[in-house]
């Protein structure tokens, strides 16, 4: 560019003085003069050189460039001696590629399909991790924690096999479950516990996950309950997978934080589901820019051993060049042409390249493009994974490429529709065969079924496999539980919210973040609390929390804080307990994850409680609530400021009506919609005691509770005698009718959550406008009614006599039911079923709107009045009052 035009080009520089613009124009001078006479490569090049040794000076801070060239980071000479026997590798990899492919193929037989392109490609991928990196659970540690990719799992399962912790009849039952010896499709922890860990076939949970963990891995070493610097935390991604949101939703957290104790490997075979993953772009350099700017290390694993004699070729960079433009969708193409189609498009399409191409033979170019890729060289794979460990201050990401396919035949390599592949042919097994050079007989493939293969119990390649595994640990992935119960708090803190409030009007939000924070005192337990909310903290009343307990940082608190002259200052601290994420859903459910599966990762019970305003936490995050359910998560979860109705002013995407029939979808759910402060203490004491206690016969201690809170301050009555059994089973009797007159009209109000206090007030008006005895009943679970009733209609297939506890529970109580919720009307709908009185329910249908409660209770036909000419309807249809008494009061309230 010509010096009359460059230096009109603004600058950030400008706004610094220049203490020598001669020596400043020299450089510049120097550069041109290089770019001129030797070309802009060559510039380049010697820019980038001197970049890094201004980095290596150790003096000189610079920004780092976002990407780099398209070949490996760690050069050929600089990698570390390999540390196993390769040959013995290689036949290890072979046979778990052979049982992978033998596994998927025999399943289609039965519809099943499975996945055989994906980890054809990574297979060294893991392999290289089992043999010499991956820390089993053997021992006081926590071993290494392994979210592996779904897709993935034939060879997961393969090699598990290989090491004698699966049979040949459990490899047949892949994807056959329902006589509960089968293996899942996927990760699944809940379907085979002993062996998943970390569910992650929803695609992006996994990475978002697995930062989350490593996160907490430091959270627990920080605070002092486990040391985890042992830990390491792996996840194997795909190139595709990287699309999600959430797989880079939390990359800056991760860099910010530093978590070395992290490697994200991404199988960059360019391929998604349905074809390229970037065809006109370079995936690869995109996720490379994307990680380097939110703190990361980056390792690229490209290319194979074999390139380096033709990169050694490129005096003038044009190879580089020529690497850098082509797109992804190329790439694959070139992997599936002849060599002739390679030299004319590749070397062809520059003339500085011809000669290198010619240079070439047909081999070796058919090598380079076809099947030399650094994710399938085990010393490649081993110099990135060695790095990665090695490398302190910042998470490390391995960018490793390789082909889709590897090793299953021309008809699979770089095919786009070989996602979808789920079988081999005979041929293509016998071409597999020869290419991994198994010691099948040609007799063993002339049945049908193709057989599974295994070298024996006493091989080499077992014996080998097995004494690796011990040295580092034990088996892997791995799942095992070896937490002991926690001791049950003492009752003081329940019976504090047990004998209501006095003449003090608190919301049952603040009821339950008392309660925590009194168990927080408690010496056995009070440290196993995980408190986790999104920064809204202090619209929960939380805030007193944070002198207290502090805010987890792993910096510690560097600055003072500007409310320090104050009582309930901002306190942040390296052992901090509260983990306040931001504005992150997502994040605090994965923090919440990890923190609800310490018991099994950790062998450490932990505690975590999960505060979020009610609209935004299963409406955003019920995938992850699925995930979690999968991992057998245990907690306590809690919808603050719940319901349509009790948020005053924020409106229709803050007005939550649907949360409950959300969460009623997730079997782990144990749902809440507590009305009252002892409501609260009873359900968490018992969950305290189903999820952390010794556990009873029969029952599922993998659940996770779920309350939902409200912002509205009420006058906390006293718990009434008996009602704990009726609370938790989801229904009791709280205000019967004063002495009805005889021959009143009689029916029964149902009602959960703040809406207890609607039928309170229905009550009174119906006994004094109308002469109607209502008795009032509170419903903590329409949930786990509904499930306890259905249980009971299963048992009666069975030729058990079981009748729902709803049932029984409102055997006898005269006149219709009229049930009232802040939800919509589904929630309470579903014990219909077995209620035997004519039913009713009224609730919150709709989108929410900003103004008062009062006016958008009436406008839900939800408030005091409504409810009761909704009762009075309901005994008009039955004929117990007159039809015009129901126009009568419409008229009186306004309504």
């Amino acid at each position: 560019m010509p010096d009359a035009v460059r230096k009109h080009r603004p600058s950030q520089l400008d706004q610094i003085p220049d203490r020598d613009s001669e020596e400043t124009a020299e450089w510049r001078a120097s550069l041109d003069a290089v770019a001129a006479a030797a070309g802009p490569h060559r510039a380049a090049y010697l820019m980038r050189r001197t970049l890094e040794a201004a980095a290596d000076s150790g003096g000189i801070a610079l920004p780092s460039l976002l990407e780099t060239e398209y070949i490996n980071t760690i050069p050929t000479s600089a990698e570390p001696a390999y540390p196993g026997d390769e040959a013995m590798e290689a036949r290890i990899t072979a046979w778990n590629r052979w049982n992978a492919a033998a596994m998927v193929t025999r399943g289609s037989r039965q519809g099943l399909g499975g996945h055989i392109a994906t980890f054809a490609s990574a297979a060294w991928l893991y392999e290289t991790g089992f043999q010499h990196f991956f820390r089993g659970k053997e021992g006081s540690g926590s071993g290494d924690q392994l979210y592996l990719q779904g897709h993935a799992s034939p060879g997961i399962y393969a090699r598990a096999f290989l090491d004698g912790r699966l049979t040949e009849a459990h490899l047949d039952r892949f994807r056959q479950e329902a006589g509960g010896d089968g293996l899942p499709s996927y990760p699944h922890p809940r379907r085979l516990p002993w062996l998943w860990e970390f569910p992650t076939v929803s695609m992006g949970l996994g990475p978002l996950s697995a930062i989350y963990q490593a996160r907490f891995n430091r959270y627990l070493e920080h605070r002092g309950i486990k040391d985890t610097s042992d830990s390491h935390v792996w996840a194997f991604l795909g190139d595709g997978e990287m699309d999600e949101p959430e797989s880079t939703a939390a990359l800056a957290l991760a860099g910010r934080e530093g978590l070395d104790n992290l490697t994200f490997v991404i199988n960059c075979n360019l391929q998604r589901l349905d074809g390229p993953v970037r065809p006109n772009f370079k995936i690869v350099q995109e996720l490379e820019a994307q990680f380097r700017a939110a703190g990361w290390n980056v390792i690229k694993s490209l290319w194979g051993a074999a390139w380096d004699e033709v990169l050694a070729l490129d005096t003038d960079g044009a190879l580089l060049q020529r690497l850098r433009e082509t797109p992804d969708a190329q790439f694959q193409t070139y992997a599936t042409r002849d060599a002739g189609y390679v030299r004319e498009h590749f070397f062809g399409a520059n003339p500085s390249l011809r000669p290198i191409g010619a240079r070439l033979d047909d081999a070796k170019i058919t090598e380079l493009f076809r099947a030399s890729r650094g994710g399938h060289e085990p010393r490649k794979v081993y110099a990135a994974y060695r790095a990665a460990v090695d490398h302190k201050g910042a998470p490390t990401v391995i960018l490793a490429q390789t082909v889709k396919g590897w090793t299953l035949g021309e008809g699979f390599e770089s095919r786009n529709a070989n996602h979808q592949m789920k079988k081999l042919t005979g041929a293509q097994f016998r071409a597999m065969r020869d290419l991994l050079e198994l010691p099948i007989p040609d007799s063993a493939l002339d049945a049908d079924v193709v057989p599974y293969w295994h070298p024996g119990e006493n091989s080499p390649e077992v014996r080998y496999l097995r004494e690796r595994r011990a040295a580092l640990g034990g088996p892997a992935p791995a799942r095992k539980v070896v937490a002991k119960p926690l001791p049950q708090p003492a009752d003081k803190a329940f019976k504090a919210l047990e004998k209501g409030s006095g003449s003090q009007e608190i919301a049952t939000t603040m009821a339950f973040v008392r309660l925590v924070k009194d168990l927080m005192r408690e010496k056995e337990t009070g440290r196993r609390w995980v408190p986790i909310v999104p920064d809204e903290a202090r619209t929960f009343g939380m805030e007193s929390l944070f002198p207290s307990a502090g805010l987890y940082s792993p910096k510690g608190q560097t600055y003072d804080p500007v409310d320090r002259d104050q009582l309930l200052y901002y306190k942040e601290a390296k052992d901090g307990q509260i983990l306040n994420e931001g504005i992150t859903e997502a994040g605090s459910l994965a923090d919440f994850t990890a923190a609800a599966t310490a018991y099994a990762t950790h062998g450490e019970p932990m505690i975590p409680f999960y505060i979020f305003y009610s609209m935004f936490g299963w409406q955003r995050t019920a995938d992850q609530f699925w995930a979690l359910a999968d991992q057998l998560g245990r907690g306590f979860v809690i919808g603050a400021t719940a319901g349509k109705t009790t948020m005053t002013g924020e409106g229709l995407q803050h007005a939550d009506g649907h949360s409950h029939l959300t969460a009623s979808t997730n079997p782990a759910a144990i749902s809440y919609d507590p009305a009252f402060a002892y409501e609260v203490a009873v359900i968490v004491r018992e969950g305290l005691r189903r999820m952390y206690g010794p556990g009873r016969d029969g029952e599922d201690q993998d659940v996770f509770y779920y309350l939902t809170v409200y912002n509205e301050p009420k006058v906390q009555p006293a718990m009434p005698e008996g009602v704990e059994e009726g609370i938790i089973k989801g229904l009791y009797r709280y205000r019967q009718a004063e002495a009805p007159a005889a021959g009143a009209p009689r029916l029964q109000l149902l009602a959960s959550g703040t809406a207890i206090h609607w039928a309170l007030d229905a009550q009174k008006l119906l006994a004094q406008d109308w002469g109607v005895a209502a008795d009032v009943w509170s419903a903590p679970s329409w949930t786990e009614l509904r499930r306890e009733a259905l249980e009971c209609d299963a048992a009666r297939l069975r030729g058990e006599e079981r009748v729902p506890y709803v049932t029984r529970a409102l055997e006898g109580a005269p006149g219709p039911v009229v049930a009232v919720s802040d939800w919509m009307r589904a929630v309470p709908d579903q014990i219909a079923p077995w209620v035997e009185q004519d039913w009713t329910s009224v609730g919150t249908d709709g989108f929410g709107l900003s103004d008062t409660r009062a006016a958008a209770r009436r406008h839900f036909g939800v408030d005091p009045e409504s409810v009761t000419v909704q009762a009075l309807a309901a005994l008009a249809r039955r004929g117990d009052i007159e039809p015009a008494k129901v126009k009568e009061a419409a008229e009186r309230y306004g309504l």
